[in-house]
């Protein structure tokens, strides 16, 4: 779990310093972020989803529920290979959604359930922990509710993959990126990607941990 940890910095620090990098090179087509996320959704005939700007930073994300791509303020007016990468990964997840992409469909089937999972885990995790030596029921719910989240983590990563897939695909065959610019879109988009992996894995051993626990009461 310290390994992951570790791990998780370095990928974080990482992702930081190549979007940093190339954000400061000027896209060759000179298209900025929402331009680009604008003519994506068109070529893929999605007419009913709006590209909007939000504050903050690496806080680009789609959302299902209201059709919306929103992009942060360092990529929505930003034009740079960054902003292509960024912008063309979160039309993406549009295009998911408009394909009906069935990983897409499963991981939000999951969300309401994940929701209230999420709002009394730990406290169920820490009340099996205390009461371990008694009964390890309260924990045997935990580490169920532990195991939905940690589903929904490697659910995500599909989900991630193939919008990366989709968007390199389209800004390289319309001409949005260079060549030099697209191997730049598909590192930034390697180190973003690299998070969720960090993070199932992490969640993963988080989850062999209670269990662990767990069956250790039971020996």
């Amino acid at each position: 779990m310290i390994a992951i940890m570790l791990a998780s910095w370095l990928v974080s620090w990482r992702l930081k310093s190549k979007f940093k990098q190339y954000s400061q090179i000027p896209l060759s087509s000179g298209m900025s972020g929402r331009e680009i996320a604008e003519q994506m959704l068109a070529d893929n005939g999605i007419t009913d989803v709006r590209v909007i700007s939000v504050a903050g930073r690496l806080t680009d994300h789609y959302n299902p529920t209201d059709k919306t791509v929103n992009l942060s303020e360092y990529v929505y007016d930003a034009r740079s290979a960054a902003a292509a990468a960024v912008a063309a990964h979160e039309c993406g997840h549009a295009v998911q959604h408009a394909k009906a992409y069935s990983f897409l469909k499963f991981r939000s089937a999951m969300v309401p359930a994940l929701s209230i999972a999420s709002r009394y885990m730990q406290w169920i995790l820490l009340i099996g922990i205390l009461m371990l030596q008694t009964t390890p029921v309260p924990l045997a719910i935990g580490v169920a509710l532990f195991g939905l989240t940690t589903l929904f983590s490697f659910i995500t990563l599909p989900v991630e993959f193939d919008a990366s897939k989709r968007a390199l695909a389209w800004i390289s065959s319309n001409g949005i990126v260079t060549q030099q610019e697209y191997g730049m879109a598909k590192d930034a988009l390697k180190w973003a990607a690299m998070t969720y992996v960090v993070a199932a894995l992490g969640s993963l051993a988080t989850l062999l941990y209670y269990g662990s626990l767990l069956l250790g009461r039971r020996d």
